[in-house]
């Protein structure tokens, strides 16, 4: 019973870890006067993608490799199916041309990079499937790209800093103990999930990749997901679809690529069938785009999203 009484309470920490992280590191930010859009580009990105940074970075140190892939793509996998899919029954959502044509297939191209370099077997015909710290590099570099990319769109935009994140007006000595409370509520509820999600799968007899795409996949997207509701909810559509797209770009190229540098990650090719699944998700978000009306994801897309996440659901537990 402990076990699963600390995983609850390590998403809790986690969450409000990176929430107090976003909070006080915007306000400090702001201080020195750093424009709105670059702390949305910046600070409030990295923060929402904190809980899957830091149980990843933790399962790839304590060698439980399958966990810290299997935590990213089951991620990946509830930010477009569920997230978005949510999102849209809330209200349909616009996307911009750039997240059509340029983030939607940088995406794409994360997902294929990402199945090539675990793939070694495929590649190198008979090497061991693994991210090494090689495929950690790779994967950083396109993600320094899509960085440069992405500041390269800033400068063209004309949009209000204020359209773009609401940033608290807190005191700079207040804004510097949240950053402290929430790095310290990051480490210890990373830890706990990543210890306990361990302790829980060898307790049940069930694999680490299936505790990685049901439990701490999920549970470390819960800051995306309440982010793109709130912005449906508030008929700030544009944003919700750019932020998971944004937020999957983040989390294959850097939080992977990181987590390879740290030490090897050895890759299950079960997780083909996951990967693929990713891929056709992203694919068919790109796809519906131009069914029906153009540029939008209606209602009844969105709860197409949401049926193919609990049929995904469904075979992860039968295929056990």
């Amino acid at each position: 019973m402990l076990p699963y009484l600390f995983l609850l309470v390590g998403f809790v920490a986690l969450i409000k870890g990176a929430d107090l992280l976003v909070t006080g590191g915007s306000a400090i930010a702001k201080h020195f006067k750093i424009s709105n859009l670059v702390i949305g580009l910046t600070i409030v990105a990295f923060g929402t993608s904190a809980p899957e940074f830091v149980v990843t970075f933790f399962a790839a140190l304590t060698g439980s490799s399958d966990l810290a892939i299997s935590n990213i793509v089951g991620s990946v996998v509830t930010n477009v199916l569920l997230g978005l899919g949510i999102a849209a029954i809330i209200f349909p959502l616009a996307v911009n041309k750039g997240t059509v044509w340029k983030e939607i297939p940088f995406s794409l191209l994360a997902i294929v990079a990402l199945i090539f370099l675990v793939n070694d077997s495929w590649v190198k015909f008979g090497g061991i499937d693994q991210l090494s710290w090689v495929d950690g590099v790779i994967l950083i570099l396109f993600f320094a790209i899509f960085l440069y990319y992405t500041y390269g769109l800033t400068k063209g935009e004309k949009a209000n800093d204020d359209d773009i994140v609401k940033v608290k007006e807190i005191s700079t000595g207040k804004a510097t103990v949240y950053v402290l409370l929430g790095v310290v509520a990051l480490f210890i509820g990373g830890k706990w999930i990543v210890d306990n999600a361990i302790i829980i799968a060898q307790s049940l007899g069930v694999s680490e990749t299936l505790i990685g795409l049901i439990v701490t996949g999920p549970g470390t997207s819960l800051p995306e997901l309440a982010a793109t509701a709130m912005a449906a909810k508030r008929r700030n559509v544009e944003m919700a679809v750019g932020g998971i797209v944004g937020s999957n770009i983040f989390n294959i190229f850097w939080i992977l690529g990181v987590s390879a540098v740290v030490g090897p990650l050895m890759y299950d090719s079960v997780m083909n069938v996951d990967l693929s699944l990713i891929l056709f998700a992203s694919f068919l978000l790109f796809i519906t785009l131009f069914v029906g009306k153009k540029h939008y994801i209606e209602r009844w897309q969105g709860i197409g999203f949401v049926m193919l996440y609990v049929v995904y659901m469904v075979y992860l537990f039968m295929r056990g």
